[in-house]
This record gives C-alpha cells, structure tokens and sequence, in this order.
C-alpha cells in the first residue's frame, strides 16, 4: 500500500457521508474512521496513490465548508497504518518519544515524517480520541534517533503551527510500557 490519505470534518454526519463517498471513489481500505472530539469526524484510507488522491477529493467534495484538514502521503512508511490502528507492540522501551498535535491530520503526516528521518519505530498515533481534538504520536527508539524523529517531524512544512509538545524520555521506567497501552 503506497499512500495513506485523510479528511477530518467538523460535522458528524457530513464526515460519514464524506467517509461513504470516499470508499465509493476509488479502490482504497479504510484504516480508520470515526467520531472525535469537538464533534470532529475523521476518515483515513491507504491504497495506490491515485487511488488513494480520488478518495480524499471525493470526500473533501462532499464535506466542502465543514472540512477542516485534508492530506495524502504517496510513499507512506509501512508502520504508519498500524500505529493509528494501535496495532504495534514493543516488548521494551529504549527512549520512547511523543509528541502532540493540535491536528488529526498533523499527527500521521509527523508520524510519517518521524519514522521516515531515523531508526525508530512507531508505537501508536493517537488520533483525538478523548484528547479535546489533539492527537499524539509514540515512537521508541535509540536517545539520538528519537530526537533526530522529533525534529524532522516539527521541520516539516505541514506540521508547522501544528505540534504542540514533543519530549523524549531518555531511560524510560520499564512500567512506562504499561503506561502507554
């Protein structure tokens, strides 16, 4: 699966319709869909590239005036879709990195961004879900690794205004792993 694309609508019921018309448009999967908070709602699908840009537009068409973000990354990082799954697990932590942003959309562009610069690996983006709109991302990796994540990741030109805190846990406590489930 080579893209991985988003809309986030503010308005429940347009972003089903939009999520309806996005799995219409095209061949993609959906990754995740659903209600967040500030009566936010949120699509993200993954498959061919021009698969993946003719989903996107066809629900930023039907959401028009109520979308609030919108994205497509050709070329996504493997890891990505199952870190907003929350289908990744690690074992041990080596520094755990995190940061927060203001957009559901930021978060899997930082994500990707992160993932992309250095040798770590993604434990979960959080997509706003009880957090009053904010999303997070969690990676683990070596000290430098997970710093050099962070900075690709706030460097990014989509990200800028919207990452809120980042912070990089050096040695986290071996319990931090059943703090982050």
């Amino acid at each position: 699966m080579a893209a991985i694309g988003m809309n986030e609508i503010m308005s429940i019921p347009v972003g089903m319709l939009a999520c309806d018309a996005m799995l219409k448009a095209a061949d993609v999967e959906l990754v995740a869909a659903g209600c967040v908070c500030a009566g936010k709602y949120y699509a993200v699908v993954t498959g061919e590239v021009a698969a993946v840009r003719a989903s996107v537009e066809a629900g930023r068409a039907v959401a028009e005036s109520v979308l609030i973000d919108s994205m497509v990354i050709p070329n996504v990082h493997p890891e990505v879709a199952p870190a907003i799954t929350a289908c990744t697990e690690a074992e041990s932590l080596r520094a755990l990195g995190i940061m927060e942003t203001y957009s559901l959309c930021a978060a899997v562009q930082a994500a990707d961004a992160a993932v992309k610069a250095a040798d770590v690996h993604l434990l979960e983006v959080r997509l706003g879900r009880g957090l009053g709109g904010k999303s997070f991302i969690l990676l683990t990796g070596e000290v430098a690794a997970a710093k050099a994540s962070i900075d690709a990741a706030e460097a990014r030109e989509e990200t800028k205004g919207l990452m809120s805190a980042s912070v990089v846990i050096p040695a986290p406590h071996p319990q931090m792993l059943n703090a982050i489930g």
